[in-house]
């Protein structure tokens, strides 16, 4: 890591950077209402393997029907797998909604837990939808690491990683809790349409001067 590496400065110059890109679907949905727990997790469910563009308006289509655990529980799998129609895995992703919802009015009475070993006790539910969840809707101090998360991260020499739970142990110790949420909010999207997994776009990069470019070979 460049000795005058400071986490604000870059983060600030990322937000920037940004602005104009389309927010990360959590984010996004949360900003059009749907700011629940159990609608975040839901939607980081929807998004798994599959790409903000679908994720978004699959949420969408899903929350005309169904917004909390009762309403879900109403649709059969096959009715609740054509809404997911898109999708990665729309049968299996209804199988964990369907089974989310039961446990959720059979063991907390209808109310979910803002508590990550609760979320992460059920079945299709990682850390990574855990802390989305919990950031999102609560306002936890949570950091979601995704695959552009973890590149950007290990790119800038900030941390030397191999896998997305390894990186989310670390930024964990060296992130002050206050930014744990903007790690996913401003990463993501910095990752998607700038620092690139393939040809990142180097040249035109706000936080270049911080950056180590661990691992890239061929840059725009």
């Amino acid at each position: 890591m460049k000795p005058n590496f400071d986490l604000s400065i870059v983060l600030s110059h990322i937000e920037e950077a940004i602005r104009t890109y389309p927010k990360a679907a959590m984010f996004e949905l949360a900003e059009r209402g749907y700011n629940s727990l159990f609608e975040q997790l839901i939607s980081c469910i929807v998004s798994i393997r599959t790409l903000d563009e679908t994720t978004i308006p699959v949420s969408l289509r899903l929350f005309e029907v169904a917004r909390t655990p009762e309403q879900l529980l109403s649709l059969d799998i096959p009715a609740l797998t054509q809404l997911l129609y898109g999708t990665t895995y729309p049968d299996q992703k209804a199988y964990t909604m369907r089974g989310i919802a039961e446990r959720i009015l059979t063991e907390f009475n209808g109310n979910l837990p803002a508590d990550f070993a609760t979320l992460t006790s059920f079945k299709g539910v990682g850390p990574k939808c855990a802390n989305l969840a919990l950031g999102v809707a609560t306002g936890q101090a949570a950091i979601s690491v995704d695959i552009h998360v973890h590149r950007v991260v290990n790119r800038w020499g900030f941390v030397q990683t191999k896998q997305p739970e390894q990186t989310l142990k670390v930024l964990e110790n060296k992130v002050p809790q206050n930014q744990w949420v903007n790690i996913n909010r401003l990463l993501m999207p910095f990752g998607k349409h700038i620092c690139t997994g393939t040809a990142p776009r180097c040249s035109t990069c706000p936080v270049l001067e911080w950056c180590e470019q661990v691992g890239v070979e061929r840059h725009r």
